[in-house]
């Protein structure tokens, strides 16, 4: 499992030593080990009683023996906080209590995406759960845009509506709430996105962001704050006698049965899976395994899933079905599907979204085609991408701009323009504060509106503008020490033969999981790999079939990657011998389980002379 270091030069990023020699892999990015210190996997080995591999993952991870334990066995019971540590929480509980009891009309309004769908979704059950007057409101992302606007606020005002609780949304809508009080609405804010220094005008601004904050669950995805508050509201609910053994009438809920909801919005987000986050992601997936959700039972069905469900299928299975909806379709599709008890109801709005999701993936395709062409004619030295065109779908543009992220290794805003206007979406990259920098220039004047947090960002933009913008945001990005060529590095846990990648292998991995942003997957590089088939699968999927010198045969796939270096390389490399790297995964299928890489990247072997056998192109 170590790297092989007898071409190691300190050409890479801050001296670092190139993993298996490779400075320059297919995708132009310098390998580099995750573990400088082999004896802190041992010591974890040591504390933790894991298998040699488990602790150098760990170690990969900055996690130590003190905090190993929390990290394997994340619980809510030691990670979960008073909810009356945030500002404004107790304020909003006791608003919300007086509601329910009163039987006062409560909206949840909620954002669009998966954050916001499963943040709507808890919500709702758990004011069903305790007898309230409950009702949704997702704004239609081209109609309405993101967050709360007057006129929906309004109209829930106008049917009786009393209290509003905004979910994934509201902390930069100052006009918006300004108005729901004027309208006689006590607005809730539950949100996780970067503030400005003023606050708007709410009954309550609940969110960990929040300057006045101390910042210590600031990596909460919305979702998160959304369980909490259920928590502050169904502990004063029993306090005030609410429930059956207090002299009410009502069973108090579970709320554990709704974390497979806070872990589904959570890995969708791409939040830091650590501390709390963890513990909900470890403990929902265990709920989302016993398809206790009609909703979330019937996408799985019709997306065909047929192993345990994992955080893997969360963030790339489920998660984009419920954000068709938001896309291309019904905004409020996957709020309803998540809130659903209905097997029946269920299974035809979880058809209704797979419908949308394929075409969403046209829609994308055409985007993303035009988007890469404006990319690589980029200045590659700058320190952000900025891609801008008329007629560009604005649903898919925050899937265009991962791509570009994920390819290009640099915070990507996608820009869609229509009658002067530019509705952009933006991706980050590990220590690149996105969210800050679009504050940044919207306080400077140049959008419209924006907003977002570290790793995400959205913004409203006068398509004249955007040339400044883009000026703005590189100067802004690069006075901050974020280059380029800081994120154009690929972390690696180990190198495998061939015959060692089995489903043994990724059942030993499992328990240094779950794993998703701000805890990567674990990546290996499958070493002096024969590619012995490659072929093209679906529009734009590589495959392939690796075969190893000292025996064994392993599945591969590239995703997406046909047409590009990476792509290219594979196809034209059967016969030849390669460094593969990627995630592996179990793949099961009419009842045989194996194992298959997913393709992230691939290398030349370094000869002993530091030469290649081959340059990348």
């Amino acid at each position: 499992m170590k790297a092989d270091a007898r071409h190691a030069s300190p050409h890479g990023p801050r001296g670092a030593f190139p993993f298996l020699g490779i400075e320059r892999s297919f995708t132009g990015r310098f390998w580099r080990s995750r573990v400088v210190d082999d004896s802190a996997s041992v010591a974890l080995c040591r504390s933790l009683r894991v298998p040699d591999l488990v602790g150098r993952v760990l170690a990969g991870r900055g996690v130590t023996p003190e905090t190993g334990e929390d990290y394997l066995n994340p619980t809510l019971k030691r990670l979960l906080p008073d909810p009356s540590h945030f500002r404004d929480m107790d304020a909003a509980s006791e608003r919300i209590v007086r509601a329910v009891r009163e039987g006062e009309p409560v909206a949840i309004f909620g954002d669009y995406d998966v954050d916001g769908a499963t943040s709507t979704a808890l919500l709702v059950r758990f004011f069903r759960a305790v007898g309230a007057d409950v009702r949704i409101h997702i704004p239609d992302r081209i109609a309405e845009g993101y967050g709360p606007n007057v006129p929906a606020l309004r109209r829930l005002a106008e049917q009786g509506v009393k209290v509003v609780i905004t979910v994934d949304c509201g902390t930069t809508a100052h006009e918006a709430l300004r108005e729901a009080r004027a309208a006689g609405l006590d607005v809730v804010v539950v949100d996780h996105h970067a503030p400005e220094a003023g606050l708007p005008q709410a009954m309550a601004v609940v969110n960990p962001n929040r300057l006045d904050e101390n910042g210590e669950f600031g990596h909460l995805a919305a979702v998160g704050m959304a369980f909490l508050l259920a928590v502050a509201v169904n502990r004063a609910l029993r306090d005030a006698g609410w429930y059956a053994g207090g002299g009410g009438g009502r069973n108090e809920p579970d709320l554990r049965r709704w974390l497979d909801l806070a872990a589904l919005g959570t890995v969708c987000d791409a939040v830091p899976l650590r501390g709390l986050n963890r513990a909900l992601v470890a403990q929902g997936l265990k709920v989302m395994a016993a398809r206790s959700n009609a909703g979330l039972a019937a996408l799985s069905d019709v997306a065909s899933i047929r192993q345990r469900l994992g955080a893997y299928h969360a963030g790339f299975v489920l998660g984009p079905r419920i954000n068709a909806g938001g896309r291309v379709g019904r905004a409020d599709l996957g709020a309803r599907l998540l809130s659903e008890d209905d097997p029946v109801a269920a299974e035809r709005m979880a058809a209704e979204l797979d419908r949308h999701n394929a075409e969403r993936k046209t829609v994308e395709a055409l985007v993303m085609e035009d988007a890469a062409a404006l990319a690589e004619a980029a200045d590659p030295e700058r320190p952000l991408l900025v891609v801008a065109r008329e007629g560009w779908h604005p649903g898919v543009i925050g899937i265009v701009a991962s791509r570009l992220t994920e390819r290009y290794g640099r915070p990507t805003f996608v820009i869609a323009v229509s009658d002067g206007v530019g509705k952009g979406s933006g991706r980050s990259v590990r220590g690149i504060d996105l969210g800050a920098a679009v504050i940044a220039a919207r306080q400077a004047g140049l959008l419209v509106n924006g907003g977002g947090h570290p790793m995400a960002a959205g913004l409203t933009v006068e398509a004249d503008v955007i040339p400044a913008l883009e000026e703005f945001l590189a100067d802004r990005l690069a006075a901050h020490g974020s280059t380029a060529s800081g994120a154009a590095s690929m972390g690696f846990d180990g190198a495998l033969a061939v015959a060692a990648a089995t489903p043994e292998l990724v059942d030993l991995l499992e328990q240094a999981g779950p794993y998703g942003s701000g805890n990567e997957e674990p990546r290996f590089a499958v070493t002096d790999a024969r590619v012995i088939k490659a072929d093209v699968v679906g529009s734009d999927h590589v495959r392939c079939i690796l075969a190893g010198a000292g025996g064994g045969r392993l599945k591969t796939i590239a995703f997406r990657r046909a047409g590009d270096a990476l792509g290219e390389a594979l196809l034209g490399s059967v016969g030849t011998d390669l460094h593969v790297a990627g995630h592996l995964r179990a793949d099961e299928w009419q009842g045989r389980r194996e194992s298959q890489l997913v393709v992230e990247d691939a290398a030349t072997p370094v000869r002993t002379d530091g030469r290649r056998t081959r340059e990348p192109s």
